[in-house]
């Protein structure tokens, strides 16, 4: 399976998105709380003037976005709910992208980045597991000019549908871990408020996710829920219809799972059918050899100690070539204890 392949499995390659561009406002949470049975949705804001295109490029697909960047470790969870039933989202891709300690994006060169052309660091994407959730290891922000500390993120639901918005944090928790660590962060604490802030100034309740220091790490956390459009996978775009011409992949059952899983796969006609699982590094940690199956419902059963691998989560992808070409999709799987 090549890169290729696996980026339009993924539904990333060559997909124009359609993104709201206005903010959507429900009844405010009182106290910046980022949790609600409301199910609001997320306001939506501006790529920014860094928007480097993740969808190019698998190797984005990766929970540790650090690279070579130095900062305070930073553990960041999102969980993704559907609006129409308040339910976590499974299967749907995570962007995020943010500054390094000094204010600098990656994979830009101008006044404001200057020799950052070509890097890739603290950019990466995930797909929501069983419970809607997607984990990344990064540092924390630092902040530049005319911006709160802030991080992008981006929900892409389908090649349909997805949405662009960023979070940021309680001023003075993150203004105290600059403090403490003034010989990481040297340009100090965050002068802006949000009133300042020409992003956050219109409201901000939705988009204030938590902070809280990590013992183990010795670093820090944050979470926030993110309502977006939707039950399940909302909107069906190009790459959904020309796969569903020729088979559907279902969740695997029993998800969470110990030791077995079944794959089920529903064929429009006669296909060969191969299954590649990657890690949330994006690296192939196994494959299963083509089987040649008949059309209907089909089903590839998945022993975990038999491919020689631990409990986690994982992406499978299958491709399924018929005589009309080649097609693949691909889902979240977790294998547990």
């Amino acid at each position: 399976m090549n890169r290729k392949d696996f980026l339009k499995g993924m539904g990333l390659a060559g997909v124009g998105l359609s993104l709201p561009t206005s903010k959507l406002w429900s009844k405010p949470l009182s106290g910046g709380d980022t949790t609600s049975d409301s199910c609001v949705l997320i306001p939506s804001e501006t790529e920014g003037p860094f928007p480097l295109d993740l969808t190019e490029n698998s190797a984005f697909f990766r929970q540790d976005v650090r690279e070579d960047r130095d900062g305070v470790q930073f553990n960041l969870k999102l969980k993704i709910i559907g609006q129409s039933n308040c339910e976590p989202m499974q299967n749907v891709r995570v962007n995020i992208w943010h500054c390094d300690k000094d204010g600098l994006y990656s994979g830009y060169d101008n006044n404001m980045n200057p020799g950052q052309a070509g890097l890739t660091y603290l950019r990466g994407y995930q797909m929501t597991d069983a419970n809607g959730e997607v984990e990344f290891t990064t540092i924390f922000p630092g902040w530049y000019d005319g911006r709160i500390t802030h991080i992008h993120f981006q929900v892409y639901v389908s090649s349909s549908y997805s949405v662009v918005s960023q979070l940021s944090f309680d001023p003075d928790t993150k203004n105290s871990i600059y403090t403490d660590n003034s010989s990481i962060y040297t340009n100090g604490v965050d002068p802006m408020t949000f009133a300042q802030d020409n992003i956050f100034s219109d409201g901000y309740d939705y988009q204030i996710a938590t902070l809280t220091e990590n013992s183990s790490t010795g670093g820090w956390e944050s979470y926030l829920e993110v309502t977006v459009q939707g039950e399940g996978t909302v909107g069906v775009g190009h790459i959904e219809k020309q796969n569903a011409k020729q088979f559907s992949l279902g969740q695997n059952y029993p998800n969470p799972f110990v030791g077995e899983t079944t794959i089920p796969v529903s064929l429009n006609q006669a296909s060969d059918v191969s299954v590649d699982l990657y890690d949330m590094m994006g690296r192939k940690v196994a494959s299963v050899a083509p089987q040649s199956f008949s059309s209907g419902e089909q089903s590839i059963t998945l022993n975990m100690e038999k491919l020689g691998l631990p409990t986690a989560n994982y992406l499978y992808q299958i491709k399924v070539e018929n005589s009309n070409g080649s097609y693949v999709d691909s889902k979240m799987m977790t294998a547990s204890r």
